[in-house]
């Protein structure tokens, strides 16, 4: 069956654009404007002014620069998704930011497409994740591969838990937690005193913002730290 676009149906998409790049930014914007489906509710140069945009303006999509001084894409996203959960996040990358991709996707990020594609791959983006979609580019996917065939799911929890602060000790106290055991157990299993169990956990409650156990389990499971 013949599926209607988004320009077919009549229906508006508002869009957000953020990036550093004065001259990238206007050339997104004079492609974008071509679509008359597309409507462009601001720009912005880092991510603070995004959230400053957001407070006034109500978008569908928000295309993001990952590095931009003040406040860079992925703590916007972050912020952005916290506040406005149904806005969608397209990252816009360079080629060279491996360490950034799984940091985008943990933030909330539901694409990511290289900064050098053509307009007609950024709607299509566009519209893609307002389907439901996970748009990225080609060179992104087969990056992404590569790093999760590169990683354990040790590996992606301790990197979450790096976001913490957590140290590599610490999260597997965190996942003894989760698991029910006391401190005594604990000890006895890390081969450490009950005394540092108690020190650990202290400093786990510190780190992520929590007073007792069940926050800090419930904060762990949403962050998939355990």
């Amino acid at each position: 069956m013949f599926e209607k676009s988004w320009i077919d149906l009549g229906m508006q998409i508002k869009i957000g654009l953020a990036d550093d790049n004065p001259q990238l930014l206007k050339s997104i914007t004079h492609g974008l404007n071509k679509y008359e489906h597309i409507q462009l509710e601001f720009v912005a140069l880092n991510g603070n002014e995004v959230l400053d945009h957001l407070v006034e303006k109500s978008i569908d999509v928000m295309l993001m620069d990952i590095n931009m001084p003040v406040m860079n894409g992925i703590e916007a996203t972050q912020k952005l998704k916290d506040e406005y959960p149904d806005v969608k996040v397209i990252m816009l990358t360079v080629f060279d930011e491996n360490d950034k991709i799984f940091d985008s996707i943990l933030a909330g990020a539901s694409g990511y497409l290289l900064k050098d594609v053509k307009t007609i791959q950024i709607i299509e983006a566009i519209e893609d994740v307002l389907d439901g979609g996970a748009p990225m580019s080609p060179e992104i996917a087969t990056r992404i591969l590569g790093l999760l065939r590169g990683k354990s799911t040790g590996e992606l929890q301790q990197q979450r838990a790096d976001k913490f602060g957590l140290t590599k000790r610490q999260l597997e106290i965190l996942q003894e937690i989760a698991l029910g055991s006391h401190y005594n157990q604990i000890a006895e299993k890390l081969f450490i005193s009950p005394k540092t169990v108690r020190k650990h956990i202290e400093n786990i409650y510190s780190k992520l913002h929590v007073h007792n156990k069940v926050e800090a389990i419930q904060l762990a499971m949403k962050h998939k730290i355990i």
